[in-house]
């Protein structure tokens, strides 16, 4: 929805190549040939190997829906805590649809059970197998944090692919 564009600033202040890319083998296999490009020549910016469905500007249509019914909130994430801004909520002319309103819920902030260290796998900061939690309380049949609980999840992926000696798959 959002295009290429707000990929830019991301990669000029951190001097990186950003690829976005499908989900398909051959695109993904695109975007890693395009980026290993960029990084074996030194440069550093946003290439798009996935120009049948994304394009610089986005699908403008969309992002003018997104304006009109949503806008700008603060978002408590899983592991990472409040992040300003992050979120979307209905804007006050479609708030008579915000479930949480028309039936008076109140949301507690998600909280992240034992030793997970969730969060900071999220961030890149540590490796699932330096959890200790993982393997032995987390498990994709009992996931504690988020990046157990989807299949796509850098702790499950670990947890499948046994990159550590903890379980004894």
């Amino acid at each position: 929805i959002m295009g290429t564009r707000e990929y830019d600033p991301i990669a000029t202040r951190y001097r990186i190549p950003i690829t976005v890319t499908g989900f398909e083998p051959v695109d993904i296999l695109l975007g890693i040939y395009m980026t290993l490009n960029m990084l074996e020549q030194g440069r550093f910016g946003v290439e798009n190997a996935y120009t049948r469905a994304v394009k610089k500007e986005g699908n403008q249509p969309a992002q003018q829906l997104l304006k009109e019914i949503f806008e700008p909130t603060n978002r408590e994430w899983r592991g990472i805590g409040n992040i300003p801004q992050s979120g979307f909520m209905l804007s006050g002319e479609y708030e008579e649809f915000d479930v949480l309103k028309r039936l008076h819920l109140d949301v507690n902030p998600i909280s992240v059970p034992g030793k997970c260290i969730a969060g900071e796998i999220l961030t890149g900061q540590k490796n699932p197998s330096d959890c200790p939690d993982f393997g032995v309380r987390c498990t994709p049949e009992k996931p504690l944090g988020a990046p157990m609980v989807s299949t796509e999840g850098a702790c499950a992926a670990y947890y499948r692919y046994n990159r550590t000696t903890v379980h004894p798959n």
